[in-house]
């Protein structure tokens, strides 16, 4: 370890504490936690990835949101730029209530690991368990290959690991009683909850606010199959970098490039775990 390394990890602690409270402030517009309904939200559209808009990015998957009279809205997956260097992002996820009737929202966070997300397989990278999309080294990010669609970025860390066989259900909440997600939160993922925690960057509270005015955006309108399904910039939804779902009859396998990009570079190696060429479920 050296001592830049050490320097950020304690910093690191001091720099989410910060975080957290000045993103604390009131007007962030996002559902609050235990935000509850009484609907059961609807399967995981299929889409793929939109290209990487700059290295530096983590691609954020799209949800479903509530939006009150319309119902649940789909809010685009999106790449987002982490608040800091070493920080990743954990998914909100929808989950059956102790009444076994209602549904409570659970915030995604930023924080230092990933914790429990539902067991939600949300794609690109967060097949229900951790994240395979690429991990912090040395102050840099790096991309796994087989997920991530760099398009014409050039990215200067990358590795190829091999990701979960697909799951043919779209299945967006947890809950296995009403036929969610069958998931409890594993040894790396409570220790993950323990760890200081930041809730979303603005961007993406405009993000998710914004989505809500998208006419295509409820589930009483697209049907499961919103036509913007990610964007390459958050709160973006025209021009450059939408992608539409897919029919839920294909397959909903992650974009990835067949091969790192000529331009991408990739130095040194995954950490024990990262770089085996193997499928986890």
């Amino acid at each position: 370890m050296t001592v830049l390394n050490s320097i950020r990890r304690l910093l690191l602690p001091l720099g989410l504490l910060g975080l957290a409270l000045i993103w604390a402030a009131p007007g962030h517009a996002q559902m609050a936690p235990g935000f509850t309904v009484s609907i059961a939200p609807p399967p995981l559209p299929v889409y793929s990835e939109p290209p990487l808009p700059a290295d530096g990015y983590i691609f954020i998957p799209g949800y479903w949101a509530w939006g009150g009279p319309n119902g649940f809205y789909w809010v685009p997956g999106t790449w987002v730029q982490p608040p800091a260097q070493g920080l990743l992002w954990t998914p909100g996820y929808w989950s059956l209530a102790a009444d076994g009737v209602s549904y409570v929202w659970q915030p995604g966070y930023w924080g230092p690991s990933v914790g429990f997300y539902g067991g939600v397989d949300y794609g690109f990278g967060y097949y229900g368990s951790g994240y395979d999309g690429g991990y912090w080294d040395s102050g840099f990010f790096f991309y796994n290959s087989r997920v991530h669609n760099f398009g014409r970025v050039r990215v200067a860390h990358s590795f190829a690991k091999a990701v979960p066989a697909v799951r043919s259900a779209r299945v967006s909440f947890t809950g296995a009683a009403r036929g969610g997600v069958d998931a409890r939160p594993g040894p790396n993922e409570d220790a993950a909850s323990h760890e200081q925690h930041a809730p979303a960057v603005d961007l993406q509270v405009q993000h998710e606010t914004k989505a809500a005015t998208i006419r295509s955006a409820p589930v009483t309108v697209n049907h499961g199959r919103p036509p913007v399904a990610a964007t390459q910039q958050p709160a973006t939804f025209t021009g450059h970098g939408i992608v539409a779902a897919r029919p839920i009859t294909s397959h909903p396998v992650p974009t990835r490039t067949s091969s790192p990009p000529p331009q991408s570079q990739s130095h040194g190696s995954p950490p024990p775990g990262q770089g085996d060429d193997r499928d986890h479920h």
